[in-house]
């Protein structure tokens, strides 16, 4: 039987531990993006058989995440086939379909290997992350950064710094993200169950394991950024958020958070787009390695 609840930050070791054997790239399995944005898919979990176990809602119907706590390789594939049987039966008992999303290229095709014509699939570019080359955000080199290269020397320019966020520094960035979001005004899509995260992010950092950066310009805070390390290869950015009014703020907040913290890792996960035009553009601006693409998938 599956006891979905509510997240917790209390359940976040357990959490982890399934999480470091899926070692996943995606920037949904992270512990932290769950309880962070819980209030965006009413999100609710559970631990079952050493999986975690995460559900959503899409369209109105519940979702779940392509489970964690197994490597797809032979042993994982039993594990998880014995799984998604069980919620399978679990969700049809409730008369509801049986709905995976989150699901990776290799995940759909081992799923269409063992579902063949059960199952019905979507591709869904608006939440596909956008996955960068680290020392492409550091480096900026080449003819394709050459913009990016121009604005962060407009920005050095000017009397400006980068430095931790620390505890004592928490109540300044709460205060430049409520004027962010003053600035940018009511048509900024989910502008409520952003602030939500980014608050919980902020209060719960050293629990949560959140770095921080502050990008200042003559003293004041102009951007800060929050991430963490996601797997063993990718170093994930939840929240950037920078004065688009000032010319190279972004570029510079993205190299040096890259610099400061996601120096040992290959890979930077700078999420999904959401299917805003204007954050597309942006993301695709950066010049990403890939996209990790993500299906949802329907198993009738």
């Amino acid at each position: 039987m599956f006891d979905f609840r509510d997240i917790h930050l209390s359940d976040r070791d357990e959490a982890n531990r399934c999480l470091t054997v899926s070692d996943k790239q995606g920037c949904e399995y992270s512990f932290a993006n769950n309880l962070a944005w819980r209030r965006l898919d009413d999100t609710r979990i559970c631990f079952h058989n050493g999986f975690y176990i995460c559900v959503g809602q899409l369209d109105t119907e519940p979702c779940v995440f392509f489970p964690a706590g197994a490597k797809l390789d032979e042993e994982g594939k039993s594990r998880l086939k014995a799984l998604l049987d069980e919620l399978e039966s679990f969700f049809k008992s409730r008369r509801q379909r049986f709905t995976l999303c989150s699901v990776y290229e290799n995940e759909l095709e081992w799923l269409k290997e063992v579902y063949g014509d059960r199952i019905t699939y979507t591709y869904d570019r608006d939440s596909s992350d956008y996955i960068y080359k680290t020392t492409d955000l550091i480096e900026f080199k080449g003819k394709k950064f050459h913009g990016k290269r121009n604005h962060i020397k407009r920005f050095m320019e000017t009397d400006w710094s980068f430095e931790q966020l620390t505890e004592d520094k928490i109540d300044e960035c709460v205060f430049f993200t409520a004027e962010f979001y003053n600035r940018v005004g009511e048509n900024y899509g989910s502008a409520a169950v952003e602030q939500f995260a980014i608050h919980t992010f902020l209060m719960n950092m050293k629990a949560l394991g959140i770095q921080g950066g502050i990008l200042r310009q003559n003293g004041g805070i102009v951007g800060i950024s929050l991430g963490e390390p996601l797997n063993s290869d990718t170093y994930v950015v939840h929240i950037e958020k920078a004065r688009n009014d000032l010319n190279g703020a972004y570029p510079t907040l993205c190299r040096e958070f890259a610099k400061a913290y996601a120096a040992d890792y290959e890979f930077i996960n700078r999420e999904e787009d959401m299917g805003r035009e204007g954050l597309r553009t942006s993301k695709l601006s950066y010049h990403p390695r890939y996209l990790l693409n993500k299906y949802s998938v329907f198993i009738d």
